[in-house]
């Protein structure tokens, strides 16, 4: 079991930055890849960003590329994620997730390739 906890949401102007934390817990040692997804009311979960583990390689959606980098602090089990530029529809709850991946490769932006995922967080961004 990984047990993933968020923080560092708000409310911040259009235009403006936040950086949101993920801290994993228990069975770290087994996961392939960490990921951001977001939902806004009403619309699907969505993929935000993604970063393997072992390699730390990223990925991120188009509408949040240039915008949102991925980071990480191994000491610390924590993967961040530095927002830049907010727009409002950049308005949502962030959710980070851990993925285990059975296989070599697992694709990362799929919200069916994770299993393990954090209580979100909320990020509004005002115009």
């Amino acid at each position: 079991q990984v047990q993933l906890v968020e923080s560092g949401g708000g409310l911040v102007q259009a235009g403006g930055s936040l950086r949101l934390s993920c801290t994993a817990s228990g069975r770290t040692s087994t996961t392939y890849a960490i990921g951001w997804f977001r939902q806004a009311p009403g619309k699907e979960r969505e993929f935000v960003g993604g970063m393997t583990w072992r390699d730390g390689d990223t990925y991120y959606a188009d509408s949040v590329k240039g915008r949102f980098t991925m980071s990480r602090d191994n000491a610390k089990n924590t993967v961040y994620l530095q927002m830049n530029s907010l727009k409002p529809e950049d308005t949502a709850v962030y959710y980070c997730a851990a993925a285990r991946c059975s296989y070599s490769y697992c694709p990362i932006s799929p919200v069916s390739t994770y299993d393990y995922w954090g209580q979100g967080t909320q990020v509004t961004v005002s115009s």
